[in-house]
């Protein structure tokens, strides 16, 4: 039976790990051939997470291929719009259209009220989180446009794109502009059938929340905290009785999104969040 997605291509940002990678595998799993770029790096001197690497894109690749789909990658920094458009259009001349795009890739940090975060701090959660999806979206529309048949584009917000969290200003403000961003080029190509929709997860349990300094942001309490730990404060964020969500979860909102079974949604926020927004 053929995936929901078949004979597309799909333009992933942030797909070397975490819910990129994800979505890239879930998307070649419905037929879609897939464009997928990474910083495979740090994105700042500083940053306390571990950055994705080469090897971590070499296995996105692998397991797409393990579908039967093809892949191109490209180690690209989203804040670089000449490069991203390199990579787009490489993409699209090897595989021939363009009908998705996810524009996913993203940084979390935290841990300052907004009148203490450093100004480093804020242009590059701006850079990379709003103008970097701008951008993502900027580089592939001209090949959805020229193909005439459609398409639809995702964007990754959050459920601080909805509401406001303490010591994450900067992010919370980021992520409202990405709602903006989605908005916005909804009425722009609308009238070219292009969809354009945004997903809003809760806490995804990849490298960007399992981390020490997340753990310590929700467990000041203690020392040295662990998820079990960070668990019991995520449980309250939530209706459901979960602290966060999986990738997959997620993957499977960007595939309902980018398919035709959703061909007349567009403009719409969609939360993944076991019910956070209810609270």
């Amino acid at each position: 039976m053929a995936g929901r997605l078949e004979g597309k291509v799909a333009f992933i940002s942030g797909a070397a790990r975490g819910q990129g990678r994800s979505h890239a595998v879930r998307l070649a799993r419905e037929g879609a051939d897939i464009i997928a770029i990474d910083i495979c790096g740090p994105v700042t001197a500083d940053s306390a997470i571990e950055a994705a690497t080469s090897a971590d894109l070499a296995e996105t690749v692998d397991l797409v291929k393990a579908q039967n789909r093809r892949i191109v990658a490209a180690e690209v920094d989203v804040r670089d719009q000449a490069a991203v458009s390199a990579a787009v259009d490489s993409g699209v001349e090897q595989l021939g259209r363009l009908d998705v795009i996810v524009a996913n890739a993203g940084i979390g940090n935290g841990g300052e009220t907004l009148d203490k975060t450093s100004e480093a701090d804020w242009t590059d959660m701006i850079d990379v989180n709003l103008a970097g999806v701008w951008k993502t979206v900027k580089a592939g529309v001209p090949h959805l446009i020229s193909g005439g048949h459609g398409g639809s584009i995702v964007l990754t917000s959050s459920v601080g794109g909805a509401k406001a969290y303490p010591n994450t200003g900067h992010y919370i403000a980021a992520k409202h502009g990405v709602i903006g961003l989605m908005k916005s080029f909804a009425v722009e190509l609308g009238e070219h059938s292009i969809r354009v929709n945004s997903v809003l997860p809760t806490n995804v349990n990849t490298p960007m929340f399992m981390n020490e300094g997340t753990m310590k942001l929700f467990r000041p309490d203690l020392e040295s905290p662990g998820p079990d730990d960070m668990k019991i404060v995520a449980q309250m964020m939530h209706v459901l009785p979960i602290g966060w969500v999986e990738p997959e979860d997620v993957s499977n909102a960007v595939a309902f999104l980018a398919s035709d079974d959703a061909r007349f949604i567009t403009g719409v926020a969609l939360p993944v969040d076991g019910g956070s927004l209810l609270k």
